[in-house]
């Protein structure tokens, strides 16, 4: 039986030129570069410009995965930006990236899961293109959390970094089997009885104002390695597939050891883990297309591979996607 899949056609990455390393929060905030590596694995992480707004980077994302996948912007009929953090309330960033690269068609608009928000984006264009309404689709991750850190709490300030990762997607034929090329399938999951454990304190209909982000990390760790094994496990069943088939576990860059419990949890060696955490810190919905791209580009990641991301962030909203490359 036939199926349309949408398949991975190039995957593209950006980060800022500033990189801000542990010793120099050490110098801002009472925390120390073995204090923040012995608790979650970050040696730096990258600032963007005060000119770079989260669409700029976007924009250089999403350019890099078009080059990347070799074909023009005008191909494109579909654009997704996962962010928590837009240029504006509204319209959409994504219009705005849209009208840089030249698009006068189809649609454009962000979505917003926070760090689970490219698998929540990937889904979306995924379940869009398998329907027929749109043929090529630009998902993309792109963030400047550095705008809504407090830089005097030492608990997160040490965390985030900004950044952006693209992917382009388009439709085509498949048997139906998870032999196909493309995205095999997503599996998405929200429980706001947590919204507590990661939110921002602000926003336009309760204080008009941007806020600063809130967590409380060891809940939030409590919950991540549980919740991205069991999406990871319904994901290799619903393909019929196991751990051992796992060529790539391509995770969301929140902290090394959450990365080291679910790959531990699924029973996979670490060398086929993509880690980019300790020079990208969490850059929340741009950590998997970042990671993704780095991988793609220094041969990791070889076509006909199985790779499988997960993420999990405030909501709390989790999930997954198996790809084969």
């Amino acid at each position: 039986m036939t199926v349309m899949r949408a398949r991975v056609l190039g995957v593209g990455g950006y980060l800022p030129a500033r990189v801000l390393t542990n010793e120099d929060l050490s110098k801002m905030v009472d925390t120390s570069d073995e204090w923040i590596q012995e608790r979650t694995g970050i040696r730096e992480r990258r600032i963007a410009a005060p000119d770079e707004l989260t669409s700029t980077l976007g924009l250089h994302a999403a350019r890099a995965a078009l080059a990347n996948a070799g074909i023009d912007a005008q191909e494109v009929d579909l654009i997704i930006l996962a962010t928590s953090t837009p240029d504006e309330t509204f319209p959409a960033s994504a219009t705005k990236i849209q009208a840089a690269l030249g698009i006068t068609r189809g649609a454009a608009f962000d979505l917003q899961a926070v760090c689970a928000g490219f698998v929540f984006a990937l889904s979306t264009a995924d379940n869009f293109l398998k329907s027929g309404q749109f043929r090529t689709a630009l998902v993309i991750g792109a963030e400047t959390f550095s705008r809504i850190l407090d830089w005097k709490d030492r608990g997160t300030c040490v965390l985030f970094g900004d950044g952006a990762g693209a992917m382009v997607l388009r439709a085509e034929a498949g048997a139906g089997t998870n032999a196909d090329i493309g995205v095999l399938s997503t599996h998405l999951f929200s429980d706001g009885r947590h919204h507590d454990a990661l939110y921002v304190d602000g926003g336009v209909s309760s204080t008009q104002t941007a806020g600063h982000l809130r967590m409380e990390g060891k809940e939030v760790f409590r919950h991540a390695v549980v919740k991205l094994a069991d999406s990871v496990t319904e994901a290799l069943t619903a393909n019929g597939l196991t751990a051992d088939d796992i060529d790539w576990l391509v995770p969301h860059q929140a902290n090394a050891r959450i990365i080291i419990g679910t790959a531990r949890k699924m029973g996979l060696p670490m060398d086929r883990v993509v880690m980019t955490v300790d020079r990208h810190g969490n850059t929340s919905a741009a950590s998997i297309p970042l990671a993704l791209a780095e991988a793609a580009a220094d041969g990791r990641i070889q076509p006909g591979q199985v790779v499988l991301v997960e993420a999990i962030g405030g909501g709390l909203s989790w999930g997954s996607a198996l790809i084969r490359w």
